[in-house]
């Protein structure tokens, strides 16, 4: 079982993709010298960076698998979401007094082994984020993105198929999906209060 972030952990979670932001656009390397244990662990990660107050997506980037320390993941996943995210131009130091910081830790993807037909009462939105994979193709959702469009569980299901520039009913067509769990941090406004928001 994974075990949860404190809200202490999550507002340094959000802290640090800040400043590892800050300090790359001042041309600048940065890690902490110390952090919280549970950081050691592996874990996948994103960053999202959104406009304030409108709260327009401004970039998000992020490890789907825990395939690094979260300490790792999160330092890169904070600056690839500020400079590397291709819908979007980079971010500048200016534009991050008007940029909150979201920061949400994973839990390991696991498959939805079920018939195709099953899959939208397998999958709960406010919950669940999907992975799915076909062929060479891939894509992801995280657990807040249906909640914020109001998509019931197909609707999650086909726009995490068009995220893998596939067609929306793709999985009907045995596209192998799978879902994962997110712990979400945010900022309230840029470098205001961290509060863990719930879906």
């Amino acid at each position: 079982m994974v075990r949860l972030l404190s809200l202490d952990e999550g507002e340094f979670a959000v802290r640090t993709a800040r400043r590892a932001i800050e300090e790359r656009l001042s041309g600048r390397e940065w890690r902490p010298e110390t952090y919280p244990e549970s950081f050691r662990e592996r874990r996948g990660v994103f960053t999202t960076l959104r406009t304030h107050p409108e709260g327009a997506l401004r970039g998000c980037i992020g490890y789907p698998e825990p395939i690094m320390p979260l300490i790792e993941a999160l330092l890169s996943s904070a600056v690839a979401a500020a400079t590397e995210d291709p819908r979007f131009r980079p971010v500048t130091l200016e534009e991050m007094d008007r940029i909150t910081v979201e920061v949400t830790v994973l839990t390991p993807p696991e498959p939805i082994d079920v018939p195709p037909e099953r899959l939208p009462e397998e999958v709960v939105v406010g919950r669940d984020g999907l992975l799915v994979r076909y062929g060479v193709f891939s894509g992801l959702l995280l657990p807040q993105v249906p909640v914020e469009f109001g998509w019931d569980s197909r609707q999650f299901l086909e726009q995490t198929c068009m995220k893998a520039g596939l067609p929306p009913d793709c999985w009907l067509r045995g596209a192998k999906f799978y879902r994962f769990q997110g712990q979400i941090f945010e900022e309230i406004e840029p470098r205001g209060k961290v509060e863990e928001r719930e879906l």
